[in-house]
């Protein structure tokens, strides 16, 4: 049997509390991993620990935040730091949806949320996992942006939700490139549709029958390799494999996980 993958390893997990995040935490754990696991949500993140717990004793480290909040983060860091010895991944999932709705109608404090919480937090994941990774002579970044703003552009009415993807995508190339020199490895994810719970993040106006596009999807439903949506698991496996030494030679690349979705549209 191969050795653990993270063995003596610590991770850091943004939306760690459901989805995405929960699935990657816990395939990190499995693989031997100490999980920092950032969430929104307290008693979603410590049911998460929980289940870290029946992995490996005290390999799950909860800090309760908002991926926006810098001095949050950054004391966050310093603990995950402090308790683990290190960082080596950072996994930059957490994410909102945001405002819905016609462009004329949407507030600039509403678009600026969802910039705020997407990409100002993934702006945060990645410049503060910086000095850790560049203490341990290297490091993985991974960060989960979306088919919609990259590759799909029909979520009609979620102009602000694919601005802040398509602009990840465009960020972690920048930073793939700068942070080359110090072997800390950046990808981004582009998820199709996965069962999670992100559409409660969800903000619409009310007044999308000013905007609506019918759209209708083939036969046999959108996703043409499952047949339905995807599960958080699938990309949680990618994650992993991208923030480990088997993606060594792996930078600047996002990688679309959508069962075929996107090559539809």
């Amino acid at each position: 049997m191969s050795a653990p993958r993270f063995e003596g390893r610590t991770v850091i997990v943004t939306g760690a509390g459901s989805g995405i995040g929960r699935a990657a935490a816990l395939k990190f754990a499995e693989e031997g991993a100490n999980v920092g696991l950032f969430d929104l949500d307290a008693e979603r993140a410590e049911s998460v620990r929980g289940e870290l717990e029946a992995i490996r004793a005290g390999s799950g480290f909860v800090r309760t935040l908002d991926v926006s909040d810098t001095e949050a983060m950054a004391d966050a860091y310093q603990a995950v730091n402090d308790r683990f010895g290190g960082l080596d991944a950072v996994f930059a999932n957490a994410g909102i949806n945001g405002a819905k709705g016609p462009i004329e109608h949407m507030e600039l404090a509403e678009f600026q949320k969802t910039i705020d919480v997407n990409l100002g937090g993934m702006f945060l994941s990645v410049k503060l996992a910086i000095p850790y990774m560049k203490q341990r002579g290297g490091g993985s970044i991974v960060i989960t942006s979306s088919v919609n703003g990259n590759t799909r552009f029909s979520s009609i009415g979620m102009s602000p939700y694919s601005t802040s993807k398509a602009g990840q995508v465009a960020f972690a190339k920048m930073a793939a490139l700068e942070l080359a020199r110090y072997r800390i490895r950046v990808n981004t994810i582009c998820p199709g549709a996965i069962s999670t719970n992100i559409d409660e993040t969800t903000e619409e106006n009310g007044r999308m029958d000013e905007i609506a596009i019918p759209l209708e999807f083939p036969r046999g439903g959108d996703h043409p390799l499952a047949g339905s949506h995807g599960q958080p698991e699938e990309v949680a496996d990618l994650a992993v494999y991208l923030a480990s030494s088997e993606a060594r030679h792996v930078t600047g690349a996002s990688i679309t996980v959508d069962g075929g979705e996107s090559l539809l549209f």
